[in-house]
């Protein structure tokens, strides 16, 4: 009997290349147990700013794309930076997209703010996917301060303390299925 492997949409905030948050998401993309399939979504900076008048019958083709890759994750795992004390404005940008669904209404879901803080932008991330309907608890979220300091150009986490937190995350985002 084969069983399915559980989809993981993995969102990355930034849109920068190779960011921190990208590096960590790769990093638990390699790591997690063979039983789930990580993808990592980088187009943020694709999505066209959100306008309500156009969020009816027919979105815009790269919002249904995006909300399809939600839609067809058997979960999600957010790992953002924090820009100005909140959320990087494209981030925000595709949440609200979602608004008007329900497509996060009991997604299995991780969020990690990975940043030189993050303490505002972590709160508020939580905020928004609550307010979504995502179904996360207080040990499927993780705040990383201090990210550049702990994570090498290569990718490889050189904090020994920053291993273990994102290994326990993992653990218990795994343990949610």
């Amino acid at each position: 009997m084969v069983s399915k492997k559980a989809k993981i949409l993995a969102i990355t905030g930034s849109t920068r290349k190779n960011s921190s948050n990208y590096k960590i998401l790769k990093f638990i993309s390699e790591n997690i147990k063979p039983e789930f399939e990580v993808n990592i979504f980088e187009d943020l900076a694709d999505i066209p700013h959100f306008n309500p008048d156009l969020d009816t019958e027919n979105p815009p083709e790269k919002v249904q794309s995006f909300r399809n890759k939600i839609i067809e994750a058997d979960g999600v795992i957010i790992c953002t930076p924090e820009y100005v004390y909140s959320l990087p404005g494209s981030l925000k940008n595709a949440l609200e997209w979602c608004v008007s669904t329900t497509i996060f209404s009991d997604k299995k879901t991780g969020l990690i703010t990975a940043s030189a803080s993050g303490e505002m932008a972590h709160e508020q991330l939580s905020l928004i996917m609550k307010t979504l309907g995502a179904k996360f608890e207080k040990n499927n979220q993780l705040l990383i301060q201090g990210i550049r300091g702990k994570i090498n150009e290569e990718g490889k986490i050189i904090d020994q303390e920053t291993e273990i937190a994102l290994q326990d995350f993992m653990e218990n985002f795994e343990n949610q299925f």
